[in-house]
């Protein structure tokens, strides 16, 4: 690999996220600040449920569901991804952060292939960067970040049209979805979930840009 661009993030081997200290030793998708902006979001309304238990799918790196664990006493929370390598990186970040076993459960599942739970909150940044858009990714992301946590097909929409349609069953009562998306596809999204969920809320991050969506069963 030319490290001559490496990302600074993966040079150092670890990112904050959310306070919580994220190894990178894997190479997963580096965390975000749009992401930590909308799981900020979250975790107010997971800090509200009592005993909330939480699903972080296509965990990658494992940061969204372990912030949520270091900064809630009575939460749970599964991680869910497809790729061994990313599910050794979230046992690593679990461990780092002092995380009880009996809080979590890690899962190798292809969107929610091997999910038997039901759960109050799901958080999901699927992989969503359309492959007509690849050009507009910094080069640096595209060398060294990995391709199968960033390409969600010729639109971007691949993964999302499986989670969206299926996520309301692995949700309880009152249940709710929280997924990051690329502005672009909205209106695409507003389509695909017509009628399914009793409330759809489209939300902006920092940089104004419509980033994610709330879903209400």
């Amino acid at each position: 690999m030319d490290n001559i661009d490496l990302p600074e993030d993966y040079k150092v081997g670890f990112k904050y996220f959310m306070g919580t200290k994220i190894d990178l030793s894997k190479k997963p998708l580096i965390p975000r600040e749009e992401t930590e902006y909308w799981v900020s979001s979250a975790l107010k309304e997971i800090k509200a449920r009592k005993n909330p238990r939480c699903l972080d799918l296509f965990s990658g790196s494992g940061c969204i569901g372990v912030a949520i664990l270091k900064k809630t006493e009575e939460s749970f929370c599964d991680f869910g991804d497809k790729e061994n390598s990313f599910l050794e990186q979230i046992k690593i970040n679990l461990e780092i952060n002092g995380i009880l076993k009996e809080r979590y459960d890690i899962v190798k599942t292809d969107i929610f292939s091997n999910i038997k739970k039901k759960y109050d909150f799901i958080l999901a940044n699927p992989p969503y960067v359309a492959l007509s858009r690849i050009g507009e990714v910094r080069e640096d992301v595209r060398r060294h970040e990995p391709s199968v946590a960033l390409l969600g097909g010729e639109d971007g929409l691949d993964l999302i049209r499986g989670f969206l349609l299926k996520a309301r069953e692995f949700l309880k009562e009152k249940g709710v979805v929280f997924m990051e998306f690329d502005e672009e596809q909205k209106k695409e999204i507003e389509r695909i979930l017509e009628k399914n969920y009793s409330k759809t809320d489209f939300f902006k991050d920092q940089f104004n840009k419509y980033r994610f969506l709330r879903l209400e069963k």
